[in-house]
């Protein structure tokens, strides 16, 4: 521990005598510095035991040795130490009073004891303080790298804890706590995540201190990683400041979780690699032989139900107008998966980091795959698995955060998330899986959404998907003919034709529905039939002319 005034008065060899502050000798002392200087306070940064002879100083002086002992006090002077057989054979009372009364220290150095044998010993103290400090940080590094290579990221974090006599947390990228040691400190932890997701706002490396309410620990934040976006962060919650060994110890921890966390960028590459071989004989209908490249590397991911998930950045539309209005209520989990994107720039990158995050916890395996030829996302991840569901609720979070942002954006300013999710496949179903996030992704983009499902698709109606310009554009063409006739007033031919085809060729019930007579009704289907060169009884052209009505009446 740092010297103290106490240990210096019990220094044999100094034979210093406590005259005043008796009750304040445990102390430390961080220098001893001799000034006779009558004002010495410019030159003190506090915590010194201040040494003199009083030569400048009247020291019989009542009112002096107040102003000067208060002066000293507020300068964070911790002791003060005077030589007597010098200028005075005693301490003189007035600055003895002026030290009782301020409550400082005040020691009498014996003549025979010089003042710099006083500097040797608090100098001697503080490196047999710092030498212990380190001696006991390098332990700690030892036995916190030992537990990480035995027990990893818990053991590491059990290890820190035992160290600085308090709790330790780790988070992940989007905030939410990992693990913690002891297990009770886990809920205290998560009263800590938006400080965790302030500090990801921060460039790396960054830390906080959070200050507790009352009666509640002094909490550290430390961001890990190597990039510019933290991968997770590290709480250490201690009930007092920390000191030198148990620093040591928190910055051996910080090294040691950034190794765990952050993986290498060669072996991310390799990774990558053979995920996109993988990828690539799946799609190419060659499961056993996926399962053998594959390995270990994603456990049972290839033998169980997964699910397929295509992903692009696309150009934010000018024409996607948003009611500024509207208030949504984000879950936390979303709210923390926005602050990654927005703080990322990158809408793929932040997707891949909500959805290996939460496979992580969840201890899944994901295989995520980013396709350069396309500048597409591929992620294959457990049907009914945390991946899956945080990539629902991080689109579910964009949605409500589009939905509260400012209308017209321009074109081109920045890049959106779009996400297309298959329905559950097996290996062998693997490429049409891949095909049904391709045309979910495709209903996504026209319809300025952020994530649909190929099963939503399937529930849902077909005339949604009319709602596009290659189909108006269609049918503009097909009924053009039979517009332009009825635009000169003789006859209704289109009017005619919806209700002929609504009521499935039914002569008598399309007729009533129009209030006209069937005979009337068949010389107009005559006149469609002439002036498009088609026949309605062709079921194809049939079709055809249905949705062409729909497509513009759905403009209309």
């Amino acid at each position: 521990m740092p010297p103290t005034l106490a240990s210096l008065v019990h220094h044999s060899a100094l034979k210093l005598t406590v005259r005043a502050g008796a009750d304040r000798l445990d102390v430390p002392v961080r220098w001893a510095h001799v000034s006779e200087l009558a004002d010495p306070v410019p030159y003190m940064e506090g915590g010194e035991l201040l040494l003199i002879t009083a030569l400048q100083l009247d020291a019989e002086d009542y009112e002096a040795m107040r102003r000067y002992v208060r002066r000293l006090a507020g300068a964070g002077v911790v002791g003060l130490g005077f030589a007597v057989g010098v200028n005075y054979e005693e301490i003189p009372k007035a600055l003895v009073d002026a030290a009782d009364e301020e409550g400082l220290p005040l020691l009498e150095v014996p003549r025979r004891t010089p003042f710099l044998a006083i500097s040797k010993a608090v100098s001697a103290a503080i490196a047999a303080e710092q030498y212990h400090a380190v001696t006991a940080g390098f332990a700690a590094q030892r036995e916190l790298t030992r537990q990480a290579l035995a027990s990893g990221p818990e053991g590491l974090l059990a290890a820190l804890a035992s160290q600085v006599n308090g709790w330790a947390a780790l988070y992940d990228a989007s905030g939410a706590v990992v693990a913690t040691a002891p297990e009770w400190a886990g809920r205290r932890a998560t009263r800590l995540t938006a400080d965790v997701e302030r500090l990801r706002e921060r460039p790396a490396p960054a830390s906080s201190v959070v200050g507790g309410p009352e009666n509640e620990d002094r909490v550290e934040l430390h961001s890990l990683g190597t990039g510019r976006r933290p991968r997770a962060a590290l709480a250490v919650g201690t009930a007092a400041a920390l000191g030198t060994a148990e620093r040591y110890a928190v910055h051996s921890a910080i090294a040691l979780l950034t190794l765990t966390t952050e993986r290498s960028r060669s072996l991310q590459a390799a990774e990558q690699r053979v995920g996109a071989a993988v990828l690539r004989m799946l799609l190419a209908g060659q499961p056993d032989h996926a399962r053998a490249v594959a390995g270990g590397l994603y456990g049972g991911l290839l033998d169980a139900p997964f699910r397929v998930i295509v992903a692009e950045a696309a150009p934010v539309s000018a024409a996607r107008v948003v009611d500024s209005g509207t208030r949504v209520a984000l879950t936390k989990a979303s709210a923390a998966a926005l602050v990654v994107a927005a703080d990322a720039g990158d809408p793929l990158g932040a997707l891949t980091e909500v959805v290996e995050s939460a496979a992580a916890r969840a201890g899944e395996a994901v295989l995520v795959v980013p396709e350069t030829e396309t500048g597409r996302l591929v992620v294959l991840a457990s049907d009914g698995g945390a991946a899956v569901a945080a990539c629902g609720e991080y689109a579910a979070g964009l949605e409500a955060a589009r939905a509260g942002a400012v209308p017209e954006q321009p074109a081109g300013d920045q890049d959106e998330l779009v996400v297309g999710l298959s329905a559950p496949a097996g290996p062998i179903a693997a490429a049409a899986a891949y095909k049904q996030a391709e045309q979910a992704l495709s209903v996504a983009r026209r319809r300025g959404r952020v994530c649909v499902e190929h099963e939503q698709l399937a529930s849902g109606s077909v005339l949604p998907l009319l709602a596009d310009d290659a189909v108006r554009a269609f049918a503009d063409g097909l009924l053009r003919a039979l517009h332009e006739h009825d635009a000169t007033g003789r006859g209704d031919l289109v009017a005619s034709l919806r209700a002929w085809l609504s009521r499935h060729g039914q002569w008598d019930a399309a007729a009533a529905d129009l209030g006209v007579h069937r005979h009337t009704l068949r010389y107009r289907m005559r006149r469609v039939e002439e002036i498009l060169g088609r026949s309605l009884d062709d079921a194809d052209v049939r079709m055809e002319l249905w949705l062409a009505l729909k497509a513009t009446s759905a403009e209309e």
